[in-house]
């Protein structure tokens, strides 16, 4: 599959219901760097804000649409 897993939750409601600031201290946490215009906008973009892509991987795989190849494990983001 060589697309995001698809949004749970409109921009909107990510904004609405999560806070940028919490999040980019979660990621600091776990070493990430994340720079950002405002922390608000981190909150459209937020983890909880789109499905779990193992489980849209599995959905595919047994549904003979997709098969399981490789897992990568991404290094970096650029949105802008």
């Amino acid at each position: 599959t060589c697309h995001g897993a698809g949004r749970m939750m409109s921009r909107h409601a990510a904004k609405r219901k999560l806070q940028g600031v919490n999040i980019a201290a979660r990621l600091a946490d776990k070493g990430i760097l994340v720079r950002a215009q405002n922390k608000a906008a981190l909150a459209e973009e937020a983890s909880e804000a789109y499905k779990d892509v193992a489980e849209v991987v599995d959905v595919l795989h047994d549904a003979g649409i997709a098969r399981k190849v490789v897992r990568l494990r991404p290094i970096g983001v650029v949105k802008g």
